[in-house]
């Protein structure tokens, strides 16, 4: 018990749910990202997009990290961007908590870990702007959006990270093959966001705020990697960052 009690609190952001008919919603976090928290050494918490802004800071005061997951397109409105029939499943409440969330986080210097949408709802907090549709919008990319066709852990290209960025510290190198799930992606990079790894196109593939004690965002998704170690590396030193905010 003990024990428990000293681990590092993560939050986790979470997706609504909706119910059958004659049903109420619900909210659910996918188990890959507990799971890879937990492997790490860090306790998880769910957050529900439910808070009122006023009462987030009261929420990061006991939370030792913030990990913004993916799934679900954020509100083109929101980074000036022009609507696309490839965008699904807008949640307002979940936009505006989680890009609170950025800035608290920030504000607090509480460890961020953004995976996916996390890191580009990161970039969108902080001024930048998304592709709506890489496909579409992006002349020469890649194929980035492999899932449902291929397992979540395929790995579908490499990433080069540079070499004097935390992330490659971290990971131990600067050349990995990733997996890749989304349809959108990193346009403008925002101000206060330095670029550390790209994919073969030029698309970013990750971003970090230099001067924070850990914000760091992967277009990637590391929690269906484990079995790589420089992928658990990641989350390792997620927790580690948290555990010294204790």
């Amino acid at each position: 018990m003990e024990e428990e009690m000293t681990l590092p609190l993560i939050g986790i952001t979470s997706i609504r749910k909706e119910g059958e008919p004659g049903q109420t919603h619900w909210y659910s976090t996918p188990f890959s990202y507990i799971h890879a928290v937990q492997r790490a050494g860090g306790m998880p918490v769910l957050i529900p997009p439910v808070y009122p802004a006023e009462k987030l800071p009261a929420l990061l005061q006991r939370l030792d990290g913030v990990l913004l997951i993916g799934g679900g397109d954020i509100d083109p409105n929101l980074y000036g961007g022009e609507p696309h029939p490839r965008v699904y499943d807008i949640q307002a409440e979940r936009d505006s908590l989680e890009i609170t969330l950025v800035h608290l986080a920030l504000e607090t210097s509480t460890p961020l870990l953004g995976i996916c949408r996390g890191a580009q709802v990161m970039n969108v907090a902080l001024g930048g702007t998304l592709y709506s549709d890489i496909a579409d919008q992006k002349p020469g990319a890649l194929k980035h959006d492999y899932y449902p066709d291929f397992p979540r852990n395929t790995l579908a290209h490499a990433v080069e990270i540079e070499a004097q960025s935390r992330l490659a510290q971290m990971l131990g190198g600067t050349h990995f093959e990733v997996n890749s799930l989304h349809h959108q992606g990193i346009s403008k990079v925002a101000p206060s966001l330095r670029v550390t790894a790209h994919a073969p196109d030029g698309l970013v593939e990750a971003v970090e705020v230099e001067g924070h004690p850990f914000a760091i965002g992967v277009q990637w998704h590391p929690e269906w990697l484990q079995e790589h170690a420089p992928q658990r590396a990641l989350f390792s030193a997620f927790i580690r960052a948290a555990s010294q905010r204790k």
